[in-house]
């Protein structure tokens, strides 16, 4: 079937009157043109004419697109159990494997430089363990007791604030109680003592209780070790990996490069990125113990080392850790001067350790922007709870590096830039 265009041509020809001349026929030939679809059917023209079908087929793929995005984060919370343990180890071995290498490189077998560089991360992680067992133990005791004076606390200064008398509150409650009882008895309707006592709370089953937090216990202590073992033999294979995805990616040079390129920036960011939280967490954490000795608050080593722990979230593990450390200091001085002054101390360390060390390093190292960022750990930190806050920046960074190497992909990159 021969297209429009040409049905108009043929036609022109076929109708060569001698009173049109070259330039009526060709208007007279685009206008039919125009006047005609694919099919030769008639098209309207004009302010009426109605959309084209690419309006329907770009609807359908953003429809797609959305589809695709929310399978994703389904599948992405179903494999929860897998996947954090899995990028747990990942990122693990990105960090370590300089030590291996740098033992490689002194004829050490990358076997034997994968052992020691392992039973050093170990036995200094059981070692700073050991030291702060009693602290921790002390912290862990303490907690119902803490919890019993801070409720009679908090009745005091209630009962400081009211003076004696009714609060709104309470006035509020009786008043829509008297409403109550006074439209139950316009309905006719008794009350009834029986109806209205509240049942019994069932009693605490102590034996669910310890069932619940062992096989809690149980199955954390085998995402561990799954991790160590993980760690191990991704040291161990060293760059095997990588080279079987660049294979992957086909036998084009162009793509085989964007692989190398895309997996060397991504060792290169989580590997600073690492070095960055150990500096920032150690001095944070040293810091800490130096303020919190001086003022003489217990436990100050098992704080400090919490705080450096915590510090690996950003925003909210600062102001978590100076919550705990406030009310700490309240039930050991009985003094809400002392409350304030410690989590004021330790928000003004935080403070300084994340705008003078972190924000230059990072920025030297990731450049990105602090309002992705925070975007991206309430995401994450939705998605996964607590482990998606602590991995939320690598998989970020990922992200960055992966969207900045891959056409069609330069609007992320560009979104979670600096």
């Amino acid at each position: 079937m021969k297209p429009p265009i040409a049905h108009a041509v043929a036609d022109a020809s076929a109708n060569d009157a001698p009173e049109d001349s070259p330039a009526q026929l060709s208007a007279q030939v685009i206008e039919e043109a125009l006047e005609t679809d694919a099919a030769g059917a008639p098209v309207m023209t004009g302010p009426l004419a109605p959309f084209s079908p690419t309006g329907s087929t770009n609807v359908r793929n953003i429809c797609l697109r959305v589809l695709t995005v929310l399978a994703l984060v389904f599948a992405l919370q179903w494999a929860r159990s897998f996947l954090v343990p899995l990028l747990f180890g990942i990122f693990i071995a990105y960090t370590l494997n300089p030590l291996v290498a740098c033992l490689e490189r002194i004829r050490i077998p990358r076997l034997v430089g994968t052992c020691v560089v392992m039973a050093t991360l170990l036995l200094g992680l059981g070692q700073v363990t050991y030291l702060l067992r009693g602290e921790f133990q002390s912290i862990v005791e303490r907690l119902p007791a803490a919890a019993h004076q801070l409720s009679r606390a908090m009745v005091s200064i209630q009962a400081k604030t009211q003076g004696g008398e009714t609060s709104t509150i309470q006035k509020m409650q009786a008043a829509a109680n008297e409403i109550q009882s006074a439209a139950g008895q316009a309905a006719g309707v008794k009350p009834d003592s029986k109806r209205q006592a509240s049942p019994a709370p069932p009693p605490f089953q102590l034996g669910e209780w310890l069932w619940t937090g062992s096989m809690g216990a149980m199955l954390f202590i085998g995402q561990v070790v799954m991790v160590i073992f993980l760690v191990f033999f991704l040291l161990l294979s060293g760059d095997t990996f990588k080279r079987k995805l660049v294979k992957l990616t086909g036998p084009s040079l162009s793509n085989k490069k964007i692989a190398v390129n895309i997996l060397l920036d991504i060792n290169t960011s989580i590997q600073n990125y690492m070095f960055m939280l150990l500096v920032t967490n150690a001095l944070l954490a040293t810091m800490m113990w130096v303020v919190f000795r001086s003022v003489g608050l217990e436990n100050a080593g098992a704080w400090a080392v919490a705080g450096g722990f915590l510090h690996i979230i950003p925003y909210f593990g600062p102001l978590l850790i100076a919550v705990a450390t406030g009310l700490t200091a309240f039930m050991q001085f009985q003094s809400f001067s002392m409350m304030l002054l410690v989590s004021a101390s330790t928000l003004v360390i935080a403070t300084l350790v994340g705008t003078f060390v972190t924000t230059w390093m990072t920025g030297r190292i990731a450049k990105m922007n602090a309002a992705a960022v925070f975007i991206g750990l309430l995401f994450w930190g939705w998605l996964w709870g607590i482990w998606g806050l602590l991995l939320g920046i690598p998989i970020i960074v990922i992200v960055k590096v992966i969207a900045k190497r891959v056409d069609g992909m330069q609007a992320v990159a560009e979104l979670l830039g600096d």
